[in-house]
């Protein structure tokens, strides 16, 4: 893999790059988050909705790692359908169209999210997701009552 540029969009479309290369390894558990490192700082902060089933803080490494698991058992697809890159300087304004199917339901929703995205040499520093409809996208999650 090679070392990210100061280049916001190509630090950007190389972490994507990066990610779908590691899920296509197989993903948490299976796959080395080396694929990932070179384009997170090591003090990376991600912000993800309390709402959702992997909401919380994520911090450093070890917690991007925690949250593509928490990612993985939430979802058995989460694809990438089409991705705009709105703003690229310092901090960059990503939005994407996601189709994803609940591993718990088997039930799928396309929505999209918008990203704020911090780089600070070459490297992700904190990354602020916001979903159109967090609700919808946990009660897809949630099996029915029996």
């Amino acid at each position: 893999m090679t070392r990210p540029t100061t280049d916001p969009t190509t630090v950007l479309t190389g972490m994507y790059a990066a990610e779908a290369e590691y899920l296509a390894a197989g993903g948490p558990g299976k796959a080395s988050f080396d694929l990932l490192a070179p384009f997170f700082a090591t003090d990376v902060v991600l912000h993800q909705a309390d709402g959702l089933p992997y909401g919380g803080t994520w911090r450093g490494h070890a917690g991007m790692e925690q949250f593509f698991l928490s990612m993985a058992e939430t979802w058995t697809t989460f694809d990438l359908l089409e991705q705009a890159f709105l703003a690229t300087g310092a901090t960059a304004v990503v939005h994407t169209r996601v189709h994803a199917r609940a591993r718990a339901t088997g039930r799928e929703l396309t929505f999209p999210i918008l990203q704020t995205i911090s780089i600070e040499d070459e490297r992700i520093t904190e990354v602020h997701p916001f979903y159109w409809d967090t609700a919808a996208i946990a009660n897809i999650c949630v099996p029915p009552l029996a």
